[in-house]
């Protein structure tokens, strides 16, 4: 009788890591695979029809992982802790609540149908989710802290690589070979519709997804220049010169502003030396230069996606303001939400007009109100103080960094809908958050030396 007593805990400690090691090479597979999701689903889906069916391979993979998680916040103290005390985990509950009332209103209210509030709830909560299971699984295993960067940046390699032959070597059109067509995703995007000047979109979903995953690539590049120096400066270059070519002006803002908070987070006193006079002269050369380019064509082009020879009827800036407008307007006449489902990618499913907002914040309020708006803007303060608390670590550093830029994007934008960057971002904060990187257990090697 005492020896079971003895083997018993070493077995279920054995079984735990086990487990661990399970779901955090799962979390970990899902992560490398993401920046190839668009590409390759894309060319199944043409392939075997079902498309959408195969497009949630990443969330009914995740589904089937929940048993393995829920066993191992039963067995680890640290993580029951935290999911009951974290306002958090508390504030998405009543965010996860509020989408389901609301869906029941709108359904009944016939404001959605059921294959656009299905979809609403797959890209509103899967990547709060997703922060939530990637916490547990850096909480029981050391495995993501310690190979975070990895993950992020050789899949990112292929992405840069990828890109380059597609704006140097393969014909415009190329991506119709993988089903890239008016039926998915078009084959290609340009500048004001002139094909000399093509926006790359590599293996993602587009040029605007494009350039947001860069900012949080490049971050994590500029972050990771004292290692791997040769990879790290010819990733820096092809990752400059993608995002440029991308033509997304709100990723080069947004990247502008994650490198300038990074230095702030890295070198706070030497930032603070020069962070307002380099500000003053970037703002003497910039508007200089708009004024002397003010009537060039290929800068017209470039900054304003418009020109003197322009042959489309409207310009993007018009519609973009066009539909800002439109959404607050929305937001202020419906402060209670019109449902899930009802504006955003989703709405393109339900039997309305679509309603885009340009503003992912704004898309939010449309759905589920002011009151839906404020828990998601409370939740993403609550992980930036987190992440803040963290800052020793170089994970928390780089999403720090990052989010801000990401929340530029997000304003002009719906960024956190794109399947890439929302899991990718957001599966990273959660392994920044486990609770067991805060107390030191789980180091890795982003741990900064105090």
């Amino acid at each position: 009788m005492g020896s079971e007593f003895i083997v018993s805990p070493m077995k279920q400690m054995l079984s735990d890591k086990r487990l661990a090691a399970v779901l955090s090479g799962t979390v970990a597979s899902v992560m490398v695979l993401l920046p190839f999701h668009a590409l390759l689903t894309t060319w199944m889906g043409s392939n075997l029809g079902h498309l959408d069916a195969i497009r949630i391979w990443k969330e009914l993979l995740l589904v089937l992982t929940l048993p393995i998680a829920a066993v191992l916040i039963w067995r680890t103290a640290s993580l029951k802790k935290w999911l009951i005390e974290s306002w958090i985990v508390r504030l998405f509950c009543l965010y996860l609540l509020l989408h389901l009332l609301l869906g029941w209103w709108a359904l009944s209210h016939h404001e959605v149908n059921s294959v656009a509030l299905i979809y609403s709830y797959i890209i509103n909560l899967r990547f709060i989710s997703f922060f939530i299971l990637c916490a547990v699984a850096a909480g029981t295993s050391s495995f993501l802290i310690r190979h975070w960067d990895r993950i992020v940046l050789l899949p990112a390699a292929i992405v840069l690589i990828f890109g380059l032959f597609q704006r140097f070597v393969l014909p415009y059109d190329f991506l119709r070979h993988f089903g890239y067509g008016p039926d998915t995703i078009s084959a290609y995007q340009t500048v004001d519709a002139k094909l000399d000047y093509q926006r790359i979109q590599s293996t993602l979903r587009g040029a605007n997804p494009l350039g947001a995953y860069l900012v949080l690539v490049i971050t994590v590049l500029v972050a990771s220049l004292r290692k791997n120096r040769i990879f790290v400066i010819g990733c820096l270059i092809a990752g400059f010169m993608l995002l440029f070519y991308s033509y997304s002006r709100s990723a080069w803002i947004g990247l502008g502003l994650a490198l300038i908070s990074l230095t702030l987070l890295e070198k706070p006193s030497l930032a603070r030396r020069w962070l307002v006079l380099g500000a003053i002269f970037s703002l003497i050369v910039l508007s200089s230069g708009i004024y002397a380019l003010r009537t060039n064509n290929i800068f017209q082009d470039t900054i304003f996606h418009t020109s003197e020879t322009s042959t489309s009827t409207q310009s993007a800036n018009e519609q973009r303001l066009r539909a800002l407008e439109t959404g607050a307007r929305d937001v202020i006449s419906e402060l209670q939400g019109r449902g899930p489902g009802t504006a955003g990618p989703a709405s393109f499913r339900n039997d309305s007009s679509p309603r885009i907002a340009e503003n992912y914040f704004l898309q939010i309020g449309q759905e589920v109100g002011i009151l839906g708006m404020g828990l998601f803007i409370s939740i993403v303060i609550l992980i930036t103080i987190e992440l803040w608390r963290r800052r020793q670590n170089q994970l928390a550093r780089v999403l720090l960094a990052s989010l801000v830029g990401l929340t530029f994007v997000n304003l002009v934008s719906h960024a956190w809908t794109d399947d890439t960057l929302a899991y990718l971002w957001w599966g990273l904060a959660g392994i920044a958050c486990a609770p067991a990187i805060l107390s030191g257990k789980l180091k890795g090697n982003g741990q900064k030396k105090k």
